[in-house]
């Protein structure tokens, strides 16, 4: 086996462990939500990770990031951080996290979209007209959902937006992580980001002291310590080995773990228009992904 395909394997296994973290986020935060405060989970998991950042950062004496470093860490850090974390945990007060996780489907072709603009690609008219037809689909697919075609929900929205943060912070963090490295990017970014959770789980706590069961607790840290943490070991090490365009067709899995998870986990109800809606979003987010590879 040549060097070059030992490298891709070992990129595309490091992806999936690390969408096999996430994919555990949308219905465990469905779980945390009971009883603890949307905003308190979105920043008070950051918090966590952050803390445990630090401790990984000093002990094994990581080196500090260089200038412009620092802004791009501030990229990642307003994506996976802050944006996709408060956003999903705001949307999912009132979706369901099956119907979530479908809209959450265009991750793939998002983060491939993200990485052609940053990478100063200029890709064929077939990837945009995939990308864009993956969109279509999941706004469908959300309007149909809320009872025939309805202006989409305002859940829906904030999962929109939440696909965007986390496509620009997962296409930049891949990148970034070829300089400072997988875990080391991901830890930083949480640093950079740590004043501003810290704030706002303050302000959660003031606003609605959590009062939760032990099954949130549990929830909430997973939350803080695998999605938001070790996760991202895996997943910003596939990135980087990469290529990122082929480790990304690995998150077309994540929406489907999300929902047998939630049909597990939270007894949800799975219909066929979850079933359809999903195929489509996944199927049109594949193509679009695969067409860029092919370009390449």
């Amino acid at each position: 086996m040549t060097p070059a395909r030992v490298l891709s394997r070992s990129g595309l296994g490091w992806g999936f462990l690390g969408v096999l973290a996430f994919s555990f986020t949308v219905p465990v935060t469905k779980v945390a939500l009971v009883g603890l405060s949307p905003l308190f989970i979105g920043s008070g998991r950051a918090v966590v990770a952050a803390l445990l950042a630090a401790i990984t950062l000093a002990t094994l004496r990581a080196r500090r990031p260089t200038g412009v470093q620092w802004a791009r860490l501030a990229i990642v850090a307003g994506g996976v951080v802050v944006g996709f974390p408060l956003l999903t945990s705001f949307a999912l007060t009132t979706a369901p996290a099956g119907h979530s996780a479908v809209v959450i489907g265009l991750l793939p072709a998002a983060t491939a979209v993200a990485a052609v603009l940053r990478g100063g690609e200029r890709p064929t008219r077939r990837f945009w007209i995939f990308a864009g037809s993956g969109a279509v689909a999941a706004m469908v697919f959300a309007s149909v959902q809320h009872g025939g075609l309805a202006p989409m929900a305002w859940s829906d929205l904030l999962l929109l937006g939440a696909v965007v943060a986390a496509a620009i912070g997962y296409a930049e963090g891949g990148l970034l992580a070829r300089e400072l490295g997988s875990w080391q990017t991901i830890s930083w970014a949480l640093v950079v980001a740590a004043p501003l959770m810290v704030a706002l789980t303050a302000l959660s706590v003031v606003q609605q002291p959590p009062t939760a069961a032990i099954g949130s607790w549990l929830a909430f840290g997973y939350l803080g310590v695998v999605s938001m943490f070790l996760g991202f070991f895996a997943w910003y090490r596939g990135l980087a080995i990469g290529p990122i365009a082929r480790v990304s067709q690995i998150q077309l899995v994540q929406p489907v773990l999300s929902i047998v998870w939630a049909t597990l986990i939270l007894r949800e109800r799975l219909d066929w228009a979850t079933v359809l809606g999903g195929l489509a979003v996944i199927l049109c987010a594949g193509l679009a992904v695969r067409t860029r590879l092919d370009r390449k």
